[in-house]
């Protein structure tokens, strides 16, 4: 293992208005707080390549870290920078994080600009603490060049399959015209990233299977929809679980019986339209290709 320290990526200033505190009135009205990070990426593939997806975006970063902390209500500094530190370990790439968190209007009747807390923390620290995974469903499609390869080429990126369908052959639903029929199936992930990082993962597997995303419902070398995440439910504009059009797709409902019948709606087969999706048998795969 190389002795090589980390390069860094520095986001000062961001500043989120949140409830954090022990006094009665600061349980009770948000106050602004200032973030500064420091996180620790090899950055020498990017400098090499110039590509966004070789470097930690930290437009990404800043998004994540605020909304995490709007919704909040810590009573402690130090746990909220636990929190923070957290959140940015599960960026991809980001090997171990500097977070300082101040308080901008320190309640105290002496003049004090400002108080802080600043902590160092690193992926092994979490990772040694993880307990039982989390269970992503997804459902997988590709329509364009070889699409068996590309949804292998998915499944060995995501990792830790824990269950799988066979493959269905469906015809395409929506879109353009003329397109080629997708192959379709569902896999159950363990994963120890939170809803929104793994969100983030699938899409950047998406990206490295060159997909492009010009025109809605269009052709695509690979699709990756997140269906369930454990138990919870989410109902936000970048990511709703269950997934909204679950219900609607036979070529989705199909392999999803398969790995979590209990998932699907009750007499989903009878109600929707049967024609279109045709089984195709097991994919070709071995877990240890990964």
């Amino acid at each position: 293992m190389t002795n090589t320290p980390f390069d860094r990526i520095e986001v000062r200033g961001l500043v989120v208005t949140t409830v954090v505190g022990t006094l009665a009135h600061e349980r009770e009205i948000a106050q602004p707080i200032r973030i500064d990070l420091d996180l620790h990426v090899n950055l020498r593939e990017a400098g090499r390549t110039d590509d966004l997806a070789d470097t930690t975006n930290y437009g990404d970063v800043a998004e994540r870290v605020a909304m995490a902390v709007r919704g909040a209500k810590d009573v402690l500094l130090e746990r909220l920078a636990d929190r923070i530190a957290r959140v940015a370990l599960t960026i991809e790439r980001v090997e171990s994080v500097d977070v300082t968190v101040t308080k901008l209007r320190p309640p105290i009747p002496e003049h004090l600009e400002s108080t802080g807390v600043r902590i160092h923390r690193q992926r092994t620290d979490y990772e040694a603490a993880v307990g039982d995974p989390h269970v992503a469903i997804v459902a997988l499609g590709s329509n364009l060049g070889d699409r068996e390869a590309f949804l292998r080429g998915a499944l060995v990126a995501l990792r830790d399959v824990h269950a799988m369908s066979q493959v269905y052959e469906t015809d395409p639903v929506g879109g353009p015209g003329g397109q080629q029929p997708f192959f379709n199936m569902v896999a159950a992930i363990h994963t120890v990233l939170d809803p929104y990082a793994f969100l983030r993962r699938c899409q950047q597997i998406e990206g490295e299977a060159q997909r492009q995303r010009v025109e809605h419902w269009g052709p695509r070398t690979l699709d990756i929809d997140v269906l369930f995440f454990d138990d919870i439910r989410i109902d936000d504009p970048r990511l709703t679980i269950p997934h909204p059009r679950l219900g609607e797709r036979r070529f989705v409902l199909a392999p999803l019986s398969e790995v979590a019948l209990e998932r699907c709606p009750p007499e989903w087969a009878s109600v929707l339209p049967p024609l279109g999706v045709y089984p195709r048998g097991p994919l070709v795969w071995l877990a240890n290709d990964a």
